[in-house]
């Protein structure tokens, strides 16, 4: 694995309500297995707010959101799709097309790599793009819309889509509407390339609350949803045969004297199946969460600072040995190591500056 550890970084490029103009772009850097060092390989730069990024399981392509909510005058945002070149880790460029919604935040490959699946957050739809032979995006062939609010009147006062990810059977696709207090679940015809709405369509999670990331346990049976408005995780079972969700149990990701603002990001379950880490922004840390291996709820293990401000996103390495925590606020990516037997955090010293960073992966090309 020497060498072989590429983490690619996605930025804010533009100023915003929630960003400053600051970054270049993509970047691109080797992580060192022995330290947790960075070092830059590229920038790719000229994109616009390539914010959230995605691999396919080959690791040979990346595609990028560009979240914006207007692009070249016209309006909704797009998705742009770049070759990995696997001895240096650098990025050529396909192509872009128009996801058809404002603020794409979000995207996914199906269990196929043939489809790629966005969610567009200010407009509150899904878009469905073919992904060619090449990995080079066809048009949309496919815009699901949102209806409906929830009972936040400044947040919640239309449809978000924040999130959207496919099961590992590739049967049904399950999206986090933040407006709507939702989680949506769809049946995926990979074969026509339609998202289809299931019965049940959606799991309701508390008024509030604000589902905003999610994430499967690698044995397929639970999900865990972060909720940005009310700052907990929801851990849920999850019927592969039937697409269907049931509430196990809602857990604060906050320490119990913090009384500030804060607001969920993402959230991601460890390779081993055993923890589960979420970002707070506002008390700027990551809850570790030990998974019960027979019920799949949860416990609180710790609560780390991520020595920075505004943790969007964050990632943990194939291994689960490293973990980078992505900073918004401070332009820092931080590493920290993983004790694969209880789950907590040491940080290393190994601060690297990123302007703006949004979302990181980690992917070994070896």
């Amino acid at each position: 694995m020497t060498g072989s550890l590429f983490v690619y970084v996605g930025t804010y490029t533009r100023t915003s309500t929630h960003a400053q103009d600051r970054s270049d772009g993509l970047y691109v850097y080797r992580l060192n297995p022995a330290t947790g060092a960075l070092s830059l390989v590229s920038t790719v730069p000229g994109l616009v707010n390539p914010s959230f990024l995605a691999l396919d399981v080959r690791r040979r392509l990346l595609y990028a959101v560009n979240e914006v909510a207007e692009l070249d005058g016209q309006p909704g945002g797009a998705v742009s799709a770049f070759a990995i070149d696997r001895p240096s880790g650098m990025l050529t460029a396909l192509n872009r097309q128009r996801t058809h919604g404002a603020d794409p935040c979000y995207l996914s490959l199906d269990q196929t790599a043939k489809w790629l699946l966005v969610a567009n957050y200010t407009s509150g739809s899904m878009t469905l793009l073919p992904i060619q032979a090449d990995g080079a995006l066809g048009q949309a062939a496919q815009v699901m819309q949102h209806q409906g609010s929830s009972v936040h009147p400044d947040r919640q006062a239309g449809p978000h889509a924040h999130s959207i990810v496919v099961d590992g059977a590739n049967r049904f696709v399950l999206v986090a509407d933040l407006g709507l207090d939702k989680i949506m679940l769809y049946r995926l015809d990979a074969a026509q390339g339609k998202l289809i709405p299931h019965a049940p369509p959606w799991a309701s999670v508390k008024p509030g609350a604000g589902p905003r990331h999610l994430a499967f346990h690698p044995d397929g049976r639970w999900l865990y949803a972060t909720n940005e408005l009310d700052s907990t995780v929801t851990a849920c079972s999850y019927d592969a045969q039937r697409g269907v969700l049931q509430e196990l149990q809602s857990l604060s990701t906050l320490p119990q004297d913090f009384a500030g603002v804060n607001y969920p990001a993402h959230v991601q379950v460890s390779p081993s199946g055993q923890f589960l880490y979420v970002s707070n922004r506002g008390h700027d840390s990551l809850a570790v969460l030990q998974i019960d291996e027979a019920t799949g709820v949860l416990t609180t293990v710790a609560h780390v600072s991520t020595r920075g401000q505004w943790p969007r996103h964050f990632t943990l390495d194939p291994t689960g040995n490293w973990l980078l925590a992505a900073n918004q606020r401070s332009d820092t990516l931080v590493t920290f190591r993983v004790d694969p037997a209880t789950g907590r955090l040491a940080p290393t010293g190994q601060v690297t500056k990123v302007p703006a960073p949004v979302c990181v992966h980690i992917v070994d090309l070896a």
